[in-house]
């Protein structure tokens, strides 16, 4: 039996966290580049995958070395910063037809996007903690599920908006510099955690 009140909450909580993380910055990246439906469909497979694993680990992934998991993160941010930041200009135009690209190979993109960036985030942890304390698997993974969910889905969407009004190199330079950003301050709670 699902409960509402947990999965309320499961919901709230992880939303809220999850929000301004690399998430949504990844969604708005992907969702300028390609099909809507497509990258949802990949990130959503990917992020239900996390919730699953979260839930059947309990509180076990709380016991990963945090330092570990920073300097992961710090590294892959960096990574992402300089593919984006490096890789060749492509044309508007040619980039926004989604019929250039399959369902496939944009759907797979956000799946491994997600499943590598988000990995040991503080959302799985918290995915978690919330099973091992609420003892209600269902409940807990339902509401961080839709959670993810709804944070992708309005990356992926403000991405397609964002296009209408600014250049797609624009806002490729900026998230480049967005996961700069993260990148470093990921290694720093690294070396100084």
């Amino acid at each position: 039996m699902i409960s509402i009140t947990v999965t309320a909450l499961v919901f709230g909580v992880v939303f809220l966290a999850e929000l301004p993380d690399k998430t949504a910055l990844a969604g708005l990246v992907l969702g300028t580049r390609y099909r809507a439906s497509y990258v949802f469909a990949g990130v959503a497979a990917a992020f239900l995958l996390h919730v699953a694993l979260a839930v059947a680990a309990g509180s076990v992934l709380t016991l990963l070395p945090q330092q570990l998991v920073h300097a992961l993160t710090g590294v892959l941010f960096l990574g992402g910063a300089a593919m984006l930041l490096f890789k060749k200009d492509e044309d508007e135009e040619e980039v926004r037809k989604p019929e250039n690209q399959s369902f496939w190979k944009v759907a797979g993109a956000g799946f491994m996007l997600i499943l590598v960036a988000e990995f040991g985030d503080l959302t799985q942890i918290m995915t978690a903690n919330l099973a091992a304390r609420y003892d209600d698997p269902l409940s807990v993974g339902l509401g961080a599920v839709l959670a993810l969910w709804a944070v992708a889905g309005l990356g992926i969407v403000g991405g397609k908006a964002l296009m209408k009004r600014v250049p797609l190199k624009l806002i490729t330079q900026i998230a480049a510099l967005l996961m700069l950003g993260l990148g470093v301050w990921s290694l720093y709670e690294a070396v100084t955690g």
